[in-house]
Formats: C-alpha cells, structure tokens, sequence
C-alpha cells in the first residue's frame, strides 16, 4: 500500500486559538495574485519567509488554522519563543512546543502581506514520513483574507480580492460551516458497498494527502465496512498525533453536492483518540478527491465552489506495494522501510522492516524522492530494487498491484 500522510491539523488550545486572532491587518490584492506552489506527496508546499529568512516550505492546509513553524526551524532563526503549547490531530499522541512572539512570515510573489506566527511545534518526524523539509504550515487565518482558488493541475494558487470577487465559471457551490478549530466542513454522503447512502458531515482537508478517512465513530455506528468487503491494514499513516490504525477499502460512492464520486478508496478508523476518533463528523475528505477539481475557498461568504477538471472522471485504481517508507538524512535520500503488509508486494519481495532501498532499477536513491518514488510505485510494473540490510546489498523484485 502506498504510504500516506493524513494531517488532519489541529486541535489548539483556546489560548492560541485567541492568540490568532490578533493578526496583522493585509490588504487585498488588486487583482488575482498567481502563487505557485510544489505538490510534495499530495500536499501544496508554499516557499515562504519568516522574519526576511532563507526561503522556507510551509504546508497549505484547510485542517489548521494558525501559522505555526517547527521547532527546531524556530530556534535556528533564534525567534522568541515563549511559554508552552500542546497540539494534537491525527493519532493519540500531542506535540508539544512554544508560544512565539514577534515573528511573521511573509509569501514572496504577494506584496505587503504579512501574518504572525503564533506557535512552534517539532515537525521532524513529519518531514520524514514528507520526504521533504516541513518548516511549517499556514492555515485558515491566510485562508479567509482572500478567496483562494487551488488549482492543482496548473500548480499554483490564485489569491481574489474576497470583497470583489465573483465566480462565472462551470463549478457547483457547495455550503460550508466553519468550525471552532477554524476548518471547513461540509455535508456528504457516503454509500457502503451494498448499502444505502449515509449523510454526515466531512472536514474539507487539503493537509491530508488521503482520499476519504471514515472517523470511528462513524465506522462503529455503521458497522463499516461491511460484511465481505475485501481491506488491508492501514500502515503508515499518520499526523501531528503520531500513528492512525485502521483498514483500508471502499465505499460505493461519495457525494459532494450533485457530485458522485465512485468507488474512492477509503481509511476506517480504529483509533481510540485523536482527531480521527471524534464524533462530531463523519470523517476527512481529503487531496485525492480534492485534486478532481479545482476549489475556490471563500470562508467570507461560507462557501466553497468546486469546478471538475479532466481527471474527474478517471478511477482510483493504483497499484499499491504494501510498504511504508520514511526519508531520512539531510538530503531525504535515503529510503527505509518501517513496515510491511503481510500477503503483498513487498511481502512475497521479501523486503523486512528497516531495509534500506539505495537503487530502483539503474536510478539510484539520491536521484529520487519519496514523492517521486511513491509515484512510481502506483504504477503495476515490476521494479529491481536493490536493497542495504544489516550492511549486506541485496538485489529483490517488487511488483506493485492493485490489493483492494
């Protein structure tokens, strides 16, 4: 199974949440203001600056709400850190980190922005689970200044005067509530394989590189995912909480407005705390369906506006190894596996835990990320990996295919 990273961020203490509010006053763009931004296994990387730093790459992310920074990024630029803050979101752990005082971070490309960072969090252990530097991460406090336009086929944001802006396009409006912790939430409907359509409400969660994650809750309540429905153990999969449990499968269909999207593959969780155990919604819908459309955020007027792109239609058939990886070192370059599924892929490969992957074919690992490398194992196609274990090069074949 492909590795996945769910950031269902974050559930703030009040203090901070009050903190946020007292942001630096931006004004709105003249005109649409074009971003780009790198997608970095399925989640909008931003190159910011905090305090006129180095370029930085901060997460785009409707499933949090204030600017937050890591740690150990916070101390290196020597920010003024202050008191202590605990974070949690997908999984049952929290993070635990600083208040930060009089520090900003700005968006190259927009011109007089400028918004407070308000907290420090240790993001390492993410960055690895990324393959990617993860210094931190802009929320919806960023989000509502603007109407903000992902476009994620073009690779960029567009940021609308939210006063002046007006959509004439061929995309649906869909309502949404804003929530306490500052996240957009949407009413769905999820049809179980050989079931009736079940309503609930969803977090819109562009943090998540997932498809759809069904809460516990609502899995329990539900009896999901249902008798004789083929799934695979959730591995690999976690947020600001650490490790999420579950299986993975399908649900028939999900529905977004008039949309029907079919067949999505879906996480039902396990967890007994953390944002994935909350009863309040149904579940998380995340950049894998999002990533069919381009979507218009404009939390002014309660709404977002969902347009199809060329890709609505085409299914979720991926091939999947049942592996997950990490990227460690400076550089990201080296690939180790930290499970393995039992009857997949990589089991009948005879890849173990903390086998180390140095070439795929005749490319080796310093020529690839894990974004890259994740891509190529979607792929059916039988890939030589040649493997570091115990200090001995082992050569094995791994061929990627569908298990659910």
């Amino acid at each position: 199974m492909k590795r996945k990273i769910l950031i269902a961020f974050l559930l703030i203490a009040a203090s901070l949440a009050s903190a946020a509010s007292r942001t630096i006053q931006t004004p709105a763009p003249p005109a649409p203001v074009s971003i780009p931004f790198e997608l970095v296994t399925r989640h909008i990387v931003l190159t910011v600056k905090v305090n006129n730093s180095a370029p930085l790459s901060f997460v785009f992310d409707t499933g949090d709400t204030v600017g937050l920074i890591d740690l150990e990024r916070a101390r290196g630029l020597g920010l003024n850190l202050q008191g202590q803050v605990h974070v949690g979101g997908a999984g049952s752990t929290t993070l635990s980190g600083a208040f930060v005082k009089d520090a900003a971070w700005t968006l190259p490309g927009l011109d007089g922005f400028s918004q407070p960072i308000q907290a420090a969090l240790p993001f390492a252990e993410l960055s690895s689970r990324f393959g990617h530097a993860f210094d931190g991460i802009v929320g919806s406090d960023f989000i509502k200044k603007f109407v903000v336009e992902v476009d994620y086929r073009a690779g960029m944001i567009r940021l609308h005067d939210k006063n002046k802006f007006t959509y004439s396009g061929p995309g649906e409006t869909i309502p949404i509530q804003i929530n306490s912790q500052g996240h957009p939430i949407i009413a769905g409907e999820v049809t179980p394989m050989g079931g009736a359509p079940i309503k609930g409400k969803f977090v819109l969660d562009l943090g998540s590189g997932g498809c759809l994650a069904l809460y516990s809750p609502f899995v329990a309540e539900n009896h999901l995912p249902g008798s004789g429905l083929k799934t695979i153990k959730l591995i690999g999969a976690g947020g600001a909480g650490g490790q999420t449990n579950g299986q993975v499968g399908r649900v028939a269909e999900l529905k977004i407005g008039t949309f029907k999207i079919a067949n999505p593959i879906t996480d039902f969780s396990e967890d007994k705390r953390g944002a994935f155990a909350s009863s309040a919604l149904a579940g998380n819908i995340g950049q894998q369906v999002a990533s069919k459309f381009k979507v218009f955020l404009d939390y002014d007027h309660k709404r977002i506006i969902l347009e199809p792109t060329a890709t609505f239609s085409e299914p979720f058939d991926r091939a999947q190894t049942g592996l997950a990886l990490r990227a460690e070192g400076q550089d990201f370059h080296t690939f180790r596996i930290t499970d393995v599924l039992d009857n997949s892929p990589a089991s009948e490969a005879g890849l173990t835990k903390d086998d180390v992957i140095t070439e795929v074919g005749d490319r080796p690992a310093a020529e690839l990320s894990l974004t890259k490398l994740s891509e190529m194992f979607e792929r059916p196609i039988a890939y030589k990996l040649t493997i570091r274990r115990a200090g001995q090069s082992l050569q094995v074949t791994l061929a990627p295919r569908r298990l659910i």
